[in-house]
């Protein structure tokens, strides 16, 4: 319940599902305690993970908006009519802004997905098959070819700062067979374009073999540190204070996400080691729910508040808590007016005792969702 992974914490309940099934029976007045107690967790996790779906829908929703709103705007670009080169060269400027802008976009609900991309890029193909038809008929072939490659500077240039070193390594690869395609230009502007043009590359490739000589190094630094950190948690000995008890645990989990990456083949193992870790000094704190929830709760707004687009991601979350205590304080009303409804005969003694259980339930669940709720007011 404590792990700020949603899909990791859902997978890990699949492999403890098997290890329930694989497991022998337990004494006969223990089965139901059990079993509900099992259930129940399992319950809330995978409401977790639903709930997580759906927030993750509305985001892939909300990208399908803006990149609708780009293709509009390209397809506008695309079928104005351009006569100047020098408005030509003003248009490529406003696609390729479009195009970056496109590139920072997540993805789309998966059924409209192909079907965007396929009018993004026919948008695209549109204008720059206008643009390269109206230089084809210029007389003057060599001031068509500068044209050209001039263009491909320009793309080259609005590449050369992008981290995306897999995809935009294969942009450079098509621009440099788009310039080996292009004929000759006048030699007094030929040399002064190349120079243009090999300096984007070069700037580009040298940072991604920047990138990728340091990057074993400092993968190898964050898991030296990761380990120390867990040394340190193991070694930690809570004292009588429990709320100076919680804020070092605070400080280590913070720490933790703090340092970064590590090894892809020792990355998953150290994160079960930490979570095991830290996890055995919470429980040997011994908190209540609210504390637990709490403690989720920060540690799930700190993953937000890191996260591009935070500002919509804690709205959509406020939004969804003020419903959830919306419909909780409703659910308890209706229950505080059913026991009215009850006698006071043995048959409803039962009944009562339940719906009295899910009123205490309901209204520590009530102050859960208001504290986490003043959380986000706050920031």
């Amino acid at each position: 319940m404590l792990e700020p992974s949603i899909r990791k914490a859902f997978i890990t309940l699949q492999k403890l599902h098997d290890e329930w099934r694989e497991t022998g029976p337990v004494p006969k007045e223990k089965k139901e305690e059990i079993w509900e107690r099992f259930k129940e967790t399992t319950t809330k996790i995978n409401k977790k993970y639903q709930e997580y779906y759906i927030e993750l829908k509305e985001e892939q929703k909300n990208n399908l908006a803006v990149k609708v709103h780009i293709c509009e705007k390209i397809e506008e670009i695309a079928h104005q009519e351009i006569n100047m080169i020098k408005d030509w060269q003003k248009k490529t400027l406003e696609i390729q802004e479009l195009q970056k802008m496109w590139r920072t976009i997540g993805f789309a609900p998966k059924k409209y997905n192909t079907i965007i991309y396929e009018r993004y890029k026919q948008s695209c193909d549109d204008f720059f098959n206008r643009k390269k038809e109206y230089f084809l008929q210029l007389q003057d072939e060599q001031q068509n070819n500068m044209q050209l490659k001039t263009d491909i500077c320009m793309q080259a240039e609005a590449l050369k700062d992008s981290t995306d070193w897999k995809k935009t390594t294969e942009d450079f690869i098509n621009l440099q067979n788009k310039w080996k395609k292009i004929g000759h230009v006048q030699k007094k502007k030929s040399e002064a374009l190349w120079t243009r043009f090999r300096t984007a590359c070069n700037f580009f490739f040298e940072r991604k073999a920047q990138f990728y000589s340091s990057i074993d190094s400092f993968l190898e630094s964050n898991l030296k540190a990761k380990t120390g950190l867990i040394e340190k948690i193991e070694h930690f000995e809570p004292g009588d204070d429990n709320k100076q008890n919680l804020e070092m645990l605070k400080n280590f989990q913070k720490e933790w996400t703090d340092i970064g990456l590590v090894p892809v083949n020792k990355r998953y193992k150290l994160q079960e080691q930490f979570r095991d870790t830290i996890n055995a000094k919470f429980d040997s704190l011994k908190l209540g729910a609210y504390e637990k929830s709490m403690i989720h709760f920060k540690s799930w707004i700190d993953e937000i508040l890191k996260s591009p687009n935070s500002k919509e991601k804690l709205k959509f979350e406020k939004e969804k808590i003020v419903q959830k205590l919306k419909w909780l304080e409703n659910d308890i009303v209706i229950w505080e007016n059913n026991i009215g409804f009850f006698t006071n005969s043995k048959s409803a003694e039962a009944l009562i005792k339940d719906v009295q259980n899910k009123i205490d339930s309901g209204k520590e669940s009530v102050r859960i969702l208001k504290a986490k709720l003043d959380i986000i007011n706050k920031l």
